[in-house]
């Protein structure tokens, strides 16, 4: 009961100050203009990062005692919103904001938040020592950035946190860490009460703040439920869980070095593009990314069930299927180009 309270608190306090934040964000001038890049052909407000904080962070005040865990969490993912916030008004440089996250994560380890331990493949566990902060860091840095790198179409980043979600609890159920299900829960909610006004046609962007809390959320949370404890299941579980954004940020960063860009640079290549460019609207571009992510996050809980040696050759076969699914997604697109430019 106390789990379904949080969630319906916090899908409806994001849903009820998501056009509140809006307004404001007129006021104030948080304004995202279209351009070439973009999807959007009107002016849009955004910072709707700031509903989503707020939903999801007034339940988990009452429903949780604090902690030393959850004081770090919520002290580094209010500066991680303020980050992107700022970046929304001001337009940060990639540089700062990089150092940003890096600084925001570094904070998050000193309470305790860190992957200590990795299950090994053929059995045991690998101790990661003085390891364990840099790749903390590096996993908190990185899942920021894809949530935020996917966030191109209406209510694709909302609704892949909100699927990524479900895993992450039912892990967490199955290992009685009852704080990190009800923080789950109460984001997932937040970010389903935001997106009936971020889905398209949106009314709101949720901006880099919003994909940025979105994106550091999901990996403290998935560090704490899943990498810590004597029951520590594989990193590419949650890497799994997350993995259409995953690749296409890996398959971003492939694609501008062999351009000679640099990775930061925004392009027209990602998944999303991609799809629409095959001739889906946004709202099918955006269905199709749903039931992938939802397919890798059954198998994820399959995998997280399985002893080392299956879940490793489980993983592999995931791998290269999405893998080989990416690269057809691009010839097929690049083929379509093609007879364009030939008609």
């Amino acid at each position: 009961m106390k789990h379904f309270a949080v969630f319906l608190a916090s899908l409806g306090i994001s849903w009820a100050a998501t056009p509140l934040v809006a307004s404001l964000a007129v006021r104030l001038r948080l304004v995202d203009e279209p351009n070439e890049r973009r999807i959007n052909t009107r002016p849009m407000p955004t910072g709707g990062g700031a509903a989503i904080f707020l939903g999801f962070i007034l339940p988990v005040l009452i429903a949780l005692p604090m902690s030393r865990f959850l004081s770090g969490l919520i002290l580094c993912s209010s500066l991680m919103l303020t980050l992107g916030l700022i970046d929304d008004r001001r337009g940060l440089s990639p540089k700062t904001k990089f150092i940003g996250q890096i600084a925001v994560s570094l904070i998050l380890t000193f309470y305790g938040v860190r992957i200590d331990f990795v299950s090994n493949p053929f059995g045991g566990m690998i101790y990661l020592g003085r390891l364990a902060i840099p790749l903390t860091v590096l996993w908190l840095v990185a899942v920021t950035n894809i949530i935020n790198l996917i966030d191109g179409l209406d209510g694709l980043a909302a609704g892949i946190t909100c699927i990524a979600c479900l895993p992450l609890v039912l892990i967490a159920f199955q290992r009685g860490q009852e704080v990190v299900a009800l923080l789950t829960i109460a984001l997932a909610g937040s970010s389903l009460g935001f997106l009936r006004h971020n889905f398209n046609p949106a009314k709101i962007f949720m901006g880099d703040g919003g994909a940025m809390f979105l994106g550091f959320m999901l990996g403290a949370i998935s560090v704490q439920g899943t990498l810590k404890g004597p029951a520590a299941i594989a990193l590419s579980v949650p890497v799994l869980i997350l993995g259409l954004p995953f690749f296409d940020t890996v398959f971003a960063i492939i694609r501008r070095f062999r351009r000679g860009r640099p990775i930061y640079a925004a392009d027209n290549g990602h998944v999303h593009h991609r799809l629409l460019a095959m001739g889906l609207s946004q709202r099918e571009a955006v269905m199709v990314m749903y039931l992938v992510s939802c397919f890798l996050g059954i198998l994820a809980l399959r995998i997280a069930g399985m002893n080392s040696a299956a879940s490793t050759l489980t993983q592999i076969v995931a791998g290269v299927i999405l893998l080989l699914g990416v690269r057809r997604l691009g010839t097929s697109t690049l083929g379509r180009f093609k007879d364009r430019l030939g008609g």
